[in-house]
Parts: C-alpha cells; structure tokens; sequence
C-alpha cells in the first residue's frame, strides 16, 4: 500500500497562504488519483480537491474555489494544495490521499491516506 506523508500545516491568519505537500513512500505516485481531504473537529471528513493521475483533471469543492491550487510534479513524486484567502472555517487536518482510479473526490474512492497535517486559521 502506498504510503503518504503531508507537510506544510502551520498557524496563519485569516487572508494568508499556505502549501500543503504530499509526498509518496515510492516512486509510483504518478499512476495515482491525489486527493485533498480535510476534517474539522466534530465534522465529518470532506473532499477538498483531487487531481487525476496525470494532472489533466481537477475538482475543488465549491467552498475553496477560487482560493485554493492542486497540482502534482510527478518527476518529484508530489502532489501540493496552495491555498490563498485562508479563512478560520479552512480550519481544520488536512489529509492527502491516493486512489487507483480517477472518480472524483469521494471519500470512498481513496484507499491510502498519510497521517494528516493541522491547519489552523486565527488572529
């Protein structure tokens, strides 16, 4: 199973930027579906963007739009989420997640998931 690793959390005001990293065990992220996943406390995890395997198709869920960038650098076997406008609803652990086939950003699709990465939005 492929393992996942996120970097870039941090404490930051509302209106800042961060970047999120996901980084693979292996060299083999490239055949992979990303995913984007975040879950506040008391809520349930939520699709925050994907990105096919190839980087040619990508989903964001309507609350980030406009605000938030995936991308993927398969020759640095990592996937990134930029986020910019962060407001304290962004509060949350994000997680990354890689799934076999491209499906969108449900949940369900993904079968490998890192440990998560806090994001917390607040003056």
């Amino acid at each position: 199973q492929l393992q996942l690793v996120e970097s870039g959390g941090g404490l930051v005001q509302p209106g800042g930027s961060l970047r999120l990293s996901c980084a693979a065990s292996r060299n083999t992220l490239r055949y992979y579906a990303i995913g984007w996943f975040r879950q506040a406390p008391g809520k349930e995890r939520e699709g925050v963007s994907c990105i096919s395997s190839r980087g040619g198709v990508t989903e964001y869920a309507d609350s980030v739009k406009g605000r938030f960038t995936i991308s993927r650098d398969n020759s640095k076997n990592t996937v990134y989420l930029q986020m910019n406008s962060l407001k304290p609803e962004d509060t949350a652990v994000y997680y990354c997640a890689a799934g076999p086939l491209w499906a969108g950003c449900p949940v369900s699709s993904f079968s490998s998931w890192g440990q998560g990465t806090q994001v917390t939005v607040s003056s």
